[in-house]
């Protein structure tokens, strides 16, 4: 087994990532300042180099810089000499920009029906009862053969089934208030930036999986710095990107490296509020996803923010400094040293609270995927520019990046929408010609009942024949008819 990614290292020793082991995922945790975001850029050119690709959300916008080669620092020199590198040279990397809003990357889209009533109702925190009313949404549009595409299509549909539940069957009696509870949601949602996420052309993910042509893996930057101050939003959408490559991507068993590594920074805010039903899933999908050649790194403050169901699954963790002033931050510490296996020299909970900016604890998994004892490290500089790319050296990615062909302009195919507009249309058609019938023969019928003049005097002699004076005077007319 070779060496693999170099993390960091000490006066004994480096500690290296091997990549037959990276699919078994990761943590990276620390307070914020303590150097976290290095580590991740570390571990990303790593991946890159070893040709596989990588995806990561940039919450601060301060890894963009990743596009543009780093540059000599005294206090790059004397970390690398303390680490014992000698072959470090400053470069670029292959990166792909993207954003859910299209500001400052390749729009990111998703259909309506790829996102699904689950998580479409945990994006719009919907209650019991209305996501039972979005489940229905999708089964009516699976029954009429519809595409759910964007928000006018889920808005079309919703507002069909409750305006024509009675003519559905009893399976589509939707209450008319849970339908105008999600429309109201919705509205939210599109205020938010939801209108232009979901559409068409929708991501494939194949575009995250691209190498270059020396080999290295794309770095798959999100711009997050906008999409974080909607965390329910950020949340649900890495959730769904997660499940689309679980659902998508064949069986590989446990292949010599990942096929693609996912960084799911603030990964705190995946489990908030998050009911237990979605705790499961997240818990299958990343147990399972690991045979896909997924790699799943979660990114937080602290161990403690992950449920132990899904910690338990994270063999090789990085630990960046804790504080610890009060009681709860001091459980947080010892959940955090407790993760680790134990290095008789070292103490683990004295050592997190010790930890400089740039040093950290880290255990990664050796041969036969052993958890090997914790080490006390400062983690390697990038290759890399740290910090922010320029709006000038974005633009310059973006115009040679082939994604914003495929994605920078929208389509809009007929889905839903379209459908229930024309046959709203349809039915609207036929109800005023039945209208028009209606009144077209009350009229042909007023037009029947009309008398002669001749008609209506024998009628009204008949009439008056019933009485005796009608009758005499009856035969006085006839009488003299007669003479005549």
């Amino acid at each position: 087994m070779g060496e693999g990614i170099l993390i960091g290292g000490n006066e004994a020793a480096q500690v290296f990532l091997h990549p037959r082991y990276a699919n078994r995922h990761g943590l990276i945790a620390g307070a914020t300042g303590t150097g976290k975001t290095v580590t991740l850029q570390c571990l990303a050119e790593g991946f890159s180099d070893l040709g596989v690709p990588v995806f990561l959300a940039d919450v601060k916008g301060d890894i963009s810089g990743m596009c543009q080669a780093g540059k000599a620092h005294p206090k790059i020199d004397q970390r690398l000499q303390a680490i014992g590198i000698a072959d470090y040279q400053p470069r670029d990397y292959p990166v792909a920009f993207w954003d859910l809003f299209g500001d400052k990357g390749t729009p990111i889209r998703a259909t309506v029906s790829e996102m699904g009533p689950q998580l479409l109702s945990r994006l719009l925190d919907l209650n019991d009862t209305q996501e039972g009313v979005m489940t229905l949404v999708f089964e009516f549009a699976d029954r009429e053969g519809m595409l759910l595409v964007d928000l006018a299509d889920l808005r079309s549909t919703l507002s069909y089934l409750g305006e024509h539940r009675g003519e559905l069957g009893s399976g589509y009696n939707v209450a008319t208030a849970s339908v105008n509870a999600i429309l109201r949601r919705l509205l939210v949602l599109e205020r938010e930036g939801g209108k232009a996420f979901f559409g068409e052309p929708a991501l494939q993910l194949q575009d995250f999986m691209q190498t270059t042509r020396d080999g290295r893996g794309v770095i798959n930057l999100l711009a997050a710095d906008t999409l974080i101050r909607s965390p329910r939003t950020y949340s649900t959408f890495l959730l769904w990107l997660l499940s689309e490559l679980f659902e998508n991507l064949p069986e590989l068993g446990d292949p010599e490296q990942p096929v693609l590594v996912f960084f799911f920074d603030e990964a705190h805010l995946l489990f908030n509020d998050a009911p237990k039903a979605l705790q499961d899933k997240i818990e299958q999908v990343v147990r399972l996803i690991r045979s896909k050649g997924v790699g799943v790194y979660f990114v937080t403050q602290s161990p403690a923010d992950i449920p132990d169901s899904v910690l338990g699954q994270l063999g090789n963790r990085v630990q960046h400094a804790l504080r610890a002033y009060t009681p709860k931050e001091r459980k947080a510490v010892r959940v955090a040293a407790q993760s680790f296996r134990d290095n008789p020299s070292l103490d683990t909970v004295v050592a997190i609270g010790e930890l400089g900016v740039g040093e950290a604890l880290v255990s990664t998994l050796q041969e036969g995927g052993v958890p090997a004892p914790v080490e006390r490290v400062l983690v390697r500089p990038p290759h890399s520019r740290m910090g922010k790319a320029t709006a000038a050296e974005r633009e310059a990615v973006l115009a040679h990046d082939p994604n914003q062909r495929r994605y920078r302009d929208t389509v809009d195919p007929r889905s839903a929408h379209e459908i229930l507009a024309e046959r709203t249309a349809e039915a609207l058609k036929q109800r005023e010609e039945a209208e028009r019938e209606a009144r077209a023969s009350k009229s042909r019928g007023r037009r029947s009942n009309r008398q002669s003049s001749g008609e209506a005097f024998f009628k009204s002699m008949a009439r008056a024949a019933g009485s005796s004076l009608g009758r005499q005077l009856f035969r006085g007319i006839l009488g003299s008819l007669l003479k005549k």
